[in-house]
């Protein structure tokens, strides 16, 4: 049994506990409690990485117009590719900052478009959005969520919202639980990841980030919104139910 723990902390990065341990044991055929689970994984020696908080980066302060909260919270869709929700984050790197802007699908949790840049320009978050549309192909009327920060708010990602016939919604001002599953994915990336190393370059992080977004986060790690499916299964047991 602490062969199996050990497996399955290892594989899932050291990034889960005692109830992501009992679910993929219990994929192993093992009738396990987390209380024993929890035991074992302290006589191992083997612990979560530690969380951190981090702060945010948003820029309201600009004379663009800004858009209705359509999302309203509800951070669910029944199927893929209805709504998704978009942010912004830095990594510290010893080069200077390294800003990564993303885009979430309400339904799965999969990261479906991401951009990383030295700076923070309109550029970055259409970027992200284009790879969404890009891999996706949502169909028109999909609802994209953000902030109100200017890079939302510029005319060129608006513009490609109207060119693809998106809704777009904006959370009110300073209030950032409107977001709450960027806010969410940015404290796993971060615990799980950017707290652990020392980038020498940003280069070296853009490559860090790339790994972990589309090899471990959307295809392999547990997401408890998804019960405990990665955010890419949920979505092939969703379409082989369809």
């Amino acid at each position: 049994m602490k062969a199996k723990i050990r497996k399955h902390h290892e594989e899932g990065r050291a990034t889960y506990g005692t109830r992501r341990i009992q679910k993929k044991l219990t994929g192993d055929g093992e009738a396990v409690s987390r209380r024993r689970v929890a035991r074992l994984m302290k006589e191992e020696g083997l612990a979560c990485k530690t969380r951190r908080k981090f702060k945010a980066t948003t820029n309201s302060k600009h004379d663009k117009p800004v858009a209705p909260n359509l999302l309203a919270r509800h951070f669910s869709a029944e199927k893929p590719d209805q709504a998704y929700v978009g942010d912004i984050t830095y990594i510290p790197t010893r080069e200077g900052w390294l800003y990564l802007a993303v885009f979430i699908d309400l339904c799965s949790r999969a990261v479906v478009g991401w951009s990383m840049g030295s700076r923070m320009p309109a550029s970055l978050v259409s970027d992200a959005l284009s790879m969404a549309i890009w891999k996706r192909r949502p169909a028109a009327g999909l609802l994209v969520h953000s902030d109100r920060g200017s890079q939302y708010a510029s005319d060129s990602f608006q513009r490609l919202l109207k060119q693809h016939d998106f809704k777009c919604s904006m959370s009110r001002k300073g209030n950032c639980w409107d977001n709450a599953p960027s806010e969410s994915f940015f404290h796993t990336l971060k615990t799980e990841l950017i707290y652990h190393e020392d980038f020498t370059t940003r280069e070296e992080a853009k490559q860090a980030i790339f790994e972990y977004i589309e090899v471990f986060y959307n295809r392999l790690r547990l997401h408890s919104s998804n019960d405990y499916m990665s955010p890419l299964g949920y979505e092939s047991e969703l379409r082989a139910v369809a």
